[in-house]
């Protein structure tokens, strides 16, 4: 009797993935991590298409998103945008045995996904360790995507959470002058144009929490080498967020048949956050980037420059790692993000 065939296994090596000069940067858990998931049939980020992953989001989602719907203190909402737009959002409150009743801080989180991906599961495990790390209520948006709606109304749909927050701080049981906000990615861009907006309106703002923020306008750009920065072309063909996917971003937010007219609709510094004039009077920052991901080298431009301004900047570089590193639960540099993600939230609302 004849056994059943077995698929062989495959192997793919480091020099099939990395360049040399990516491999020695990162870190050896990410490597194996790579090169693991590449083995399993992982395809790379260049080969996604915006029309399969909206045809089959669950089949596109990343391994660390998860559905909280239903969990204990995990509540689901809606707020309404500047143009009458209704906004999904997820409540997480802290649980009362161990931080009371409140009022409580609150935190307004804006998910990656590079103004295209992502939604409320995306980063649902990062804001259940906020909550209960914390002690705050966080309010996770899922702002609208592109290409579905016009980049910009992603910014005017922060700027309406964070107004919506204010006035339901009765319900909520939140203290309205006690407010942080914050983000990885796009959702690190998104908050630091809403943190300048929060100071031209006289909003109060307790923290911004920016990491891995893209600040320069690379969405516009046609090839990496357009990029004044040394990491944007050092990581341009790195595993985790190639310059091929960043690029694919930028066709979905600004069209090539589109781009003026889209330009013309929102200030140029929303665009790049890194062309803003008036970086004085903001709120305390706290700017978080990655060793080996493209984006490292404008998102401490960008903290440098309101250093410049008068503003209290924090900034940490977590090394050895790429874009993507506080998604990854089983990677140390994930649980050094978490805790000090909790230390500054602590701080920033008085929880010490």
């Amino acid at each position: 009797m004849s056994e059943e065939a077995t698929e062989p296994e495959v192997t793919v090596k480091a020099e099939d993935v990395f360049e040399p000069h990516v491999l020695e940067k990162y870190d050896p858990e990410v490597v194996a991590y790579v090169l693991k998931s590449r083995a399993a049939g992982a395809l790379p980020q260049e080969n996604f298409r915006i029309e399969d992953i909206r045809a089959d989001p669950t089949k596109f989602a990343p391994p660390w998103s998860k559905d909280v719907t239903g969990w204990e203190r995990v509540a689901d909402g809606e707020l309404t945008s500047q143009d009458g737009s209704t906004i999904p959002i997820k409540i997480y409150h802290p649980d009362p045995a161990q931080f009371g009743e409140g009022p409580y801080g609150a935190h307004l989180n804006f998910h990656g996904g590079g103004f295209v991906l992502g939604d409320l599961s995306t980063e649902s495990q990062l804001c259940l360790s906020m909550r209960d790390g914390a002690g705050v209520v966080v309010i996770d948006v899922n702002y609208r995507h592109c290409p579905e709606t016009p980049w910009g109304k992603c910014i005017e749909d922060a700027r309406a959470a964070l107004v919506w927050t204010r006035k339901s701080s009765s319900s909520l049981r939140i203290n309205p002058d006690s407010i942080s906000i914050g983000g990885i990615s796009a959702g690190a861009h998104i908050s630091l144009v809403l943190q300048h907006i929060a100071r031209d309106e006289g909003i109060p703002l307790k923290l911004c929490l920016a990491s891995v923020p893209s600040s320069s306008d690379a969405l516009l750009y046609k090839t990496y080498t357009e990029s004044p920065f040394a990491s944007f072309r050092e990581f341009a063909h790195g595993p985790i967020l190639p310059w091929a996917r960043i690029s694919f971003f930028g066709e979905q937010c600004f069209p090539r048949d589109k781009v003026e007219e889209l330009r013309g609709t929102v200030p140029e510094w929303w665009i790049s956050p890194l062309k803003s004039e008036n970086r004085t009077g903001l709120c305390d920052i706290f700017v978080r980037t990655a060793e080996c991901d493209p984006l490292r080298d404008e998102g401490e431009a960008y903290a440098l420059k309101l250093v410049e301004g008068g503003n209290k900047v924090t900034m940490k570089r977590y090394t050895g790692s790429p874009h993507t590193f506080m998604y990854m639960d089983w990677f140390k540099k994930k649980h050094e993000y978490d805790l000090d993600t909790i230390t500054a939230l602590k701080q920033a609302h008085g929880l010490h």
